[in-house]
């Protein structure tokens, strides 16, 4: 066994536990492209055809969706154990993606071929479970999105944001800016601003330039 080899088989197993069986892991070491790609980097764009899909390592990849009249809002982050159940849907239906995918954190991945995700799906009952599970916990977290929007007012929606932010980044000190997160939530830097401020006096978070640190309790 070589190097990389052994390197991508502990890789696996250290962010897959007991998901994938023996002989899969063999052909996602044969077939799949590792790769490292820096923070800000844009991994898939809307049109983008989708030759490959990530199963994630490290870091963490934000997915956006994009308006017809250009506006954008995340939908969710993909981090260490994760993939993006949509490109597989896309992958297996040759259709271009219909999300933006830029990377959030430094990004370690496995690339598999589109190719092989079809048969995989036959072949290996842990591949079909995996895909199962994503797209569950995909869906859950798109619900979860559309509940905020329509249910929470903004307030509580940046709190969340940023309480979100802190546990997968396993950080509660966030660099971010004002206008960052205005993008992200689809509203105005001056609106968030003004929010950043109530949240400052109300002791939930503590801001200063470029800089947040959030003070209420995290679930990880």
């Amino acid at each position: 066994m070589s190097k990389q080899e052994l390197f991508l088989r502990n890789k696996i197993k250290k962010y897959y536990p007991k998901t994938f069986d023996k002989e899969l892991i063999d052909e996602i070491i044969k077939v799949g492209e590792y790769k490292k790609i820096k923070s800000g980097e844009l991994l898939i764009n809307i049109g983008g055809k989708m030759s490959h899909i990530p199963l994630i390592l490290e870091g963490i990849l934000k997915i956006i969706r994009k308006e017809k009249n250009g506006e954008e809002i995340v939908l969710y982050f993909l981090e260490s154990g994760d993939t993006c159940a949509i490109s597989f849907a896309n992958c297996i239906n040759k259709k271009r993606s219909i999300f933006k995918g830029i990377v959030e954190k430094d990004l370690e991945a496995i690339f598999i071929p589109v190719e092989y995700i079809d048969d995989w799906i036959v072949t290996y009952k842990s591949w079909r479970y995996f895909i199962i599970d994503s797209y569950h916990f995909r869906l859950l977290e798109m619900v979860d999105a559309i509940d905020s929007l329509a249910f929470m007012n903004l307030n509580e929606r940046i709190l969340k944001y940023l309480t979100h932010k802190a546990e997968i980044n396993n950080n509660c000190e966030l660099e971010i800016t004002h206008l960052e997160i205005a993008h992200d939530l689809h509203t105005s830097r001056v609106v968030i601003s003004r929010i950043m401020k109530q949240l400052n006096d109300e002791n939930k978070i503590s801001s200063a330039r470029n800089k947040i640190r959030v003070l209420v309790p995290l679930t990880k």
